[in-house]
């Protein structure tokens, strides 16, 4: 419900309204970069290839498969998965809007993965998003991922069927990623039961158990900003394609796919001894393991029952995304807010899983330790807005609270980043980029246009190895993680007087800074408004708590660094190695850092 617009209708009626005026006003003002549809131009199927009623809507398969069993069967697991709603996402129409007044027609890319139909009905070629419609707006649907070709064909195991479709193309992928698909002209369904007896047409493919499959959505590349000799990044001359469709040579926006190809998972299986697969897995090597756990139950009303029936969840962090989108369509008979809720606690249940938190008290010091247990980097995805942090407070005898890192006001939707570790990935401009758009140079919220990383502190997955991450656009920057390293280790003072500590681990992906900036950079439509206003209603974005624990605090000698009982020159050795460092355990004030703060606590605890 949104108190200040008497629910969705008030909001609707401004939206028609609004997206009536964005269309006037884009025409009017000139985007930062004026790039034109030639330079987001990529392989694969084009606009006019496959025309939107050769594949319908997912009401078509109603009936058939689902809803019949709520819990399983495919229509009703995916119709409240943001999958399912793409095309309904207020937070994607207002990054997009901001997206093309820094480069003119980038949204013409930017649908390729958020609203692929436009693909077929044509939309797409409005880089704006004013013509999308309820085609459209049915999201990643049910015939646009089963009519799904794979591109890079395999003899032995591609289907036979896919020689021709392939030679049919103007230009095949040779990569997985940037959305560069590939539909089967025919919209005939595909998938990876070889045993199915469909009343429909039916290939089986491979591709539809691969996690290269989700690699043509999850990895992005901006295609208009290409790796350089040296290793930087550079624009593109305009008007012209990419020169590399290799996503590893493009300035990464989400590695998601190659953060997973990269690790154990991809490359031998994980035993995770069921936290993630669901009924009867314990090994997960690919990203349908996960995010299409199995159960027990029907792919079709007609049976037969399978053991090992993959749940269309398509569950991740997107808890507060599917808030803004339940708001947003409160009303639309097309919506089934059941479904949404439903789909919100899988997505909170999945972020629970993804990570655990222990302590360890080291004399005067906290050790919290955040490890990993995603098949990927923590947190991953889209690289704006996501965080992940650590929280820690700290309790006298008698209950009072003496300290806290990592402090959350709920009212403010304020982070007190700085007493804290936040994982997180920032982007930013060069010196040249800053002159050739005339932002300033370093961190930006203009991603469109960004062609440095600034920081990516976010823990990496199983099987982590710093020169594969850093060819494939995915290093570390601003920390430094070991080969293999999984886990995070953060150092937080103990207060005197402290008997007991609480740790803590939350994830957010919509903070206040990120709306905010949405909303005050769009000049041109409604959408950073409505946004706003929504994410006002729904409790701004709050924080989803992932794992948290207790524990009692011994007695301990301040400034003891090497735990002997006592203050000497070991110690003061210790601290002085340290000097100038940031989160480590010779740090004696609380404030984070190892400067000279520390030094007067240990020199006025010398034994």
């Amino acid at each position: 419900m949104l108190p200040s617009l008497s629910r969705s209708s008030r909001l609707r009626r401004a939206l028609v309204i609004g997206t009536t005026i964005s269309v006037i006003v884009t025409a009017a003002i000139a985007a930062v970069v004026d790039m034109t549809m030639q330079d987001f131009h990529l392989p694969g199927t084009q606009v006019g290839d496959v025309d939107s009623s050769i594949l319908g809507t997912s009401q078509a398969c109603l009936g058939c498969h689902g809803p019949y069993d709520a819990p399983n069967d495919p229509m009703s697991t995916w119709s409240g998965s943001l999958m399912a709603h793409a095309g309904r996402d207020p937070l994607f129409y207002a990054q997009m809007a901001t997206a093309n007044q820094d480069v003119a027609n980038v949204g013409y890319f930017c649908m390729r993965c958020h609203v692929p139909m436009t693909f077929t009905t044509g939309h797409a070629m409005q880089p704006d998003g004013s013509t999308i419609d309820s085609v459209d707006q049915d999201g990643i649907n049910c015939r646009f991922c089963h009519s799904m070709v794979d591109p890079i064909y395999k003899p032995g195991i591609s289907p036979p069927e896919d020689v021709s479709i392939l030679a049919g193309l103007a230009e095949v992928p040779a990569y997985y990623g940037n959305a560069m698909f590939v539909l089967d002209p025919a919209g005939a369904r595909r998938g990876p039961r070889a045993d199915s007896a469909p009343m429909h047409e039916f290939i089986v493919s491979p591709f539809h158990s691969s996690g290269d499959m989700c690699g043509t959505c999850h990895d992005v590349g901006n295609v208009a900003v290409t790796k350089q000799p040296d290793g930087t990044y550079s624009y593109n001359a305009i008007d012209a394609p990419t020169p590399t469709q290799d996503l590893w040579q493009q300035f990464p926006l989400e590695r998601t796919y190659t953060e997973w190809k990269l690790s154990a998972f991809a490359m031998s299986g994980v035993d995770m001894g069921g936290r993630f697969g669901g009924a009867g897995v314990t090994v997960v090597s690919t990203c349908q393991d996960c995010h299409m756990p199995k159960s027990v139950g029907d792919a079709c009303i007609f049976g037969p029952e399978r053991s090992d029936l993959a749940r269309h969840d398509f569950a991740g962090a997107a808890a507060p995304i599917l808030d803004l989108i339940a708001a947003y369509t409160q009303g639309d008979p097309n919506v089934d807010q059941q479904a949404i809720a439903v789909a919100r606690g899988k997505a909170v249940s999945m972020l629970e899983r993804s990570a655990d938190v222990t302590s360890e008290q080291l004399g005067s010091s906290l050790r919290v330790r955040v490890t990993n247990h995603s098949g990927h980097k923590l947190p991953t995805g889209h690289i704006e807005g996501r965080q992940v942090w650590v929280n820690v407070k700290f309790f006298g005898s008698d209950g009072e609270l003496l300290r806290e890192y990592g402090h959350y006001d709920t009212v403010e939707a304020h982070l007190d980043s700085e007493s804290t570790e936040v994982y997180e990935m920032h982007v930013g401009l060069s010196p040249a980029a800053a002159a050739a758009t005339g932002y300033p140079a370093g961190p930006t919220t203009h991603m469109a246009l960004a062609d440095t990383i600034v920081k990516d502190n976010r823990i990496p997955p199983r099987g982590f190895n710093n020169a594969t991450f850093i060819a494939a656009g995915a290093p570390a920057v601003g920390t430094e993680y070991a080969d293999g390293q999984h886990w995070d280790d953060s150092f937080f003072d103990i207060p005197d007087g402290t008997v007991s500590t609480a740790v803590a681990v939350y994830y957010q992906n919509t903070p206040r800074h990120y709306i905010e900036a949405l909303r005050a950079g769009n000049h041109t439509n409604h959408w950073g408004e409505t946004l706003h206003q929504l994410w006002t209603a729904t409790g701004k974005g709050a924080p989803i708590l992932i794992d948290s624990l207790s524990a009692a605090v011994t007695p301990f000698v301040r400034a003891d660094l090497d735990c002997d009982g006592f203050v000497g020159s070991t110690d003061l050795a210790m601290l002085l190695a340290a000097w100038g460092g940031r989160d480590l355990p010779q740090d004696l004030n609380g404030d984070r850092r190892v400067d000279g703060g520390d030094l007067v606590v240990l020199l006025a605890n010398w034994s």
